[in-house]
């Protein structure tokens, strides 16, 4: 059974931000003649890579909301060049928008039980009404979404 990751999404304004950032990475990777790959590098690696790997995806946390997530790929560890362990969490280039969901600010990433993943927007039971960006940081603002 797949199991997601919470992180906070930091420097991110929106997820429309967020997005514009993953396009410009993966295109001057492409013009320093890299293979374009999205990923996200994090110091500890996560125990649970079989469940992660299963169809879990990393969430992220804009502005105080889980407002959108990525499939995890691969998990890579590695040992940077000062000898410490890190991982590259490899991530499929596509932004899902989902159904927004407060969450208080954590250092870190966490394990997300599927049960408690928001839905993507536009799918069976979002409950979501496709609400200007605009209007849901208001409404998220004063505690209402």
């Amino acid at each position: 059974m797949a199991l997601h990751l919470l992180k906070l999404c930091v420097g991110a304004e929106s997820v429309e931000d967020q997005r514009d950032w993953m396009q410009r990475r993966l295109a001057m990777m492409a013009a320093a003649g890299q293979e374009p790959e999205q990923f996200h590098t994090t110091r500890m690696v996560p125990k649970r890579m079989a469940e992660l790997l299963d169809g879990g995806s990393l969430y992220w946390v804009i502005k105080g909301n889980i407002q959108a997530r990525q499939r995890l790929v691969d998990i890579r560890p590695f040992v940077d060049t000062d000898g410490i362990s890190r991982c590259h969490l490899v991530l499929e280039p596509v932004l899902h928008e989902t159904s927004w969901a407060p969450r208080r600010p954590f250092q870190g990433w966490r394990y997300l039980d599927p049960k408690d993943a928001p839905p993507d927007l536009g799918a069976p039971g979002s409950g979501d009404d496709e609400l200007p960006p605009e209007l849901k940081r208001e409404l998220a603002g004063l505690g209402l979404l």
